[in-house]
């Protein structure tokens, strides 16, 4: 979506997806325990965003592509099949992980009933267990805790800490909370998944573990396991790497495909799969602008660990966390003050219009329109 804000002041762009908005994978935990303080900055319809008013948006899934003859095929919300020419192809259509990163068709009401049937399913469990090691584990069992401090919530995990990808500060730091909340955390804890497992949903069976400990069982179990799959199975296999994921130049362009590009989750640029994250959507751009103009691409170059936020907004504020574990933090009045409507809205997406309409549960009610 970045990538098509930046380009479309300069060309013609078409964006094509399967949701009728932003739903925006992050900060899973906000997600679960206030979907109506997550659905405010994190699922946004496409209509609202000033930098999309000159793209035409499609509703559909990528069923396939034609790189010969530079058109990709789509099936429509309604079922009906169409193609769209290119002359550049931006490969963005990110990986499937757990229920909060699903490839499917959905309309707006689709998706606000999903948002309130996960809130309601942990809400009447007494006892919450979520198995992973990721920052999505984290951030469910830290965000469940402080909105239900009643809950009996347990945070099981495979190594010696969760948060491998971080520096180990970030582990200390947010280990301390964890232990304020009362979330038991359990290491040595690798999750037994059964063939054709779905670990999409909350489960109410006992957990098994392939590292011998006894059973563990709860009102709801949330898997965060880390589980990606790369949503490429529209894409020719010699685009993909061994995961499944499209190789990338450190220029972002698909290998051996001039005019065929790839960001995001599900683009090989490095271990981390970062360039989402990193606001790489400006560098992009620039290099396809680059290629019609016949000027020299730019060099996508990745962190070495994750950074940014693990538990999301907090009654305390926004804790950040930098590249060598070092933290800074947005005061309360400063994230819906300054952070969200300045630096978010205005200067990273351009700007945003006021929702038209709310539901009777605040969700964005907005009507389905297409998402690039």
């Amino acid at each position: 979506m970045l990538t098509a804000v930046r380009l479309a002041k300069y060309t013609e762009v078409i964006g094509i997806s399967s949701q009728p908005a932003l739903v925006s994978g992050q900060e899973v935990g906000m997600r679960i325990s206030r979907p109506d303080d997550w659905a405010r900055d994190y699922w946004i319809a496409f209509d609202r965003f000033r930098g999309l008013d000159r793209v035409q948006r499609v509703h559909g899934m990528l069923t396939g592509v034609d790189l010969d003859a530079k058109k990709v095929l789509v099936r429509e919300a309604d079922g009906t099949h169409r193609t769209e020419d290119y002359d550049a192809l931006v490969i963005a259509t990110g990986v499937t992980n757990g229920f909060w990163r699903r490839p499917d068709l959905h309309s707006s009401e689709e998706i606000g009933e999903g948002l309130r049937q996960v809130h309601d399913r942990i809400a009447m469990a007494e006892s919450v267990v979520v198995v992973g090691g990721g920052a999505a584990a984290v951030s469910s069992a830290a965000n469940i805790a402080t909105v239900w401090p009643g809950k009996r919530v347990d945070l099981y995990y495979p190594g010696d800490r969760p948060l491998s990808l971080h520096h180990p500060r970030a582990w200390s730091r947010i280990r301390r909370r964890l232990n304020a909340l009362g979330v038991g955390l359990h290491p040595g804890h690798r999750a037994l998944v059964p063939d054709g497992f779905r670990c999409d949903q909350i489960t109410p069976e006992p957990v098994q573990w392939s590292t011998g400990q006894p059973d563990t069982t709860a009102d709801a179990v949330l898997w965060a396991i880390g589980r990606v799959v790369p949503n490429t199975d529209w894409l020719p296999s010699e685009l993909l790497d061994e995961g499944g994921f499209v190789r990338v130049t450190s220029q972002l362009q698909v290998q051996g495909q001039p005019g065929v590009f790839a960001i995001g989750d599900v683009a090989a640029t490095d271990p981390l799969r970062s360039s989402a994250r990193n606001r790489a959507d400006t560098l992009l751009a620039r290099n396809i602008r680059a290629q019609f103009d016949g000027r020299p691409f730019r060099s996508f170059k990745p962190p070495s660990r994750r950074w940014g936020s693990v538990l999301g907004a907090q009654p305390d504020g926004l804790e950040v966390f930098a590249v060598n574990g070092r933290t800074f933090r947005f005061p309360p009045w400063s994230v819906n003050r300054i952070l969200h409507p300045l630096i978010t809205r205005r200067a990273i997406y351009r700007g945003i219009r006021d929702s038209s309409h709310r539901t009777t549960h605040s969700y964005p009610g907005n009507q389905p329109i297409s998402r690039l």
